[in-house]
């Protein structure tokens, strides 16, 4: 995509959370990002910037369209660029593509509740739920 291209597309892009995509010519995905304010973030991607990474500066240039989907919260936003990178591992997100997965503390309800990993306290603690995210409240691609 080029700087061109994303001013035509700029006015439609919302500025509500949510989660891009940058997809090849051949519909791979080359990376997943979320945002508090897609249009925002989106648009830090184009201009004449030379403090951007060569990656990103390639990543974007072979980028044939970009696509995006409207959650409701900023945690929605998280946990849905969490599930895209572990499903679809594109090749620009060097993080999460290994079964790895954002921390998270365990709060126990005590008198004197203190914080610890999950894992640490599993054999004491019981389940905990972990919240999902909402569904998406609207997806829009753009070539």
């Amino acid at each position: 995509m080029t700087t061109d291209d994303y001013k035509a597309i700029s006015d439609t892009i919302p500025r509500q959370p949510g989660v891009y995509r940058f997809i090849d010519k051949e519909d791979t995905i080359l990376y997943v990002g979320k945002a508090k304010d897609l249009r925002s973030r989106v648009a830090s991607y184009f201009g004449e910037r030379r403090d951007r990474a060569h990656k990103t500066r390639v990543m974007v240039k072979n980028a044939g369209r970009l696509e995006f989907t409207v959650v409701e919260t900023e945690a929605d936003a998280l946990l849905l660029e969490n599930t895209l990178i572990k499903k679809y591992q594109p090749r620009y997100n060097v993080m999460l593509r290994d079964d790895k997965s954002y921390s998270y503390i365990c709060i126990k309800n005590e008198r004197f509740p203190a914080c610890s990993s999950p894992a640490a306290s599993s054999r004491t603690a019981p389940p905990t739920s972990v919240p999902t995210p909402a569904k998406p409240a609207s997806r829009s691609s753009w070539s």
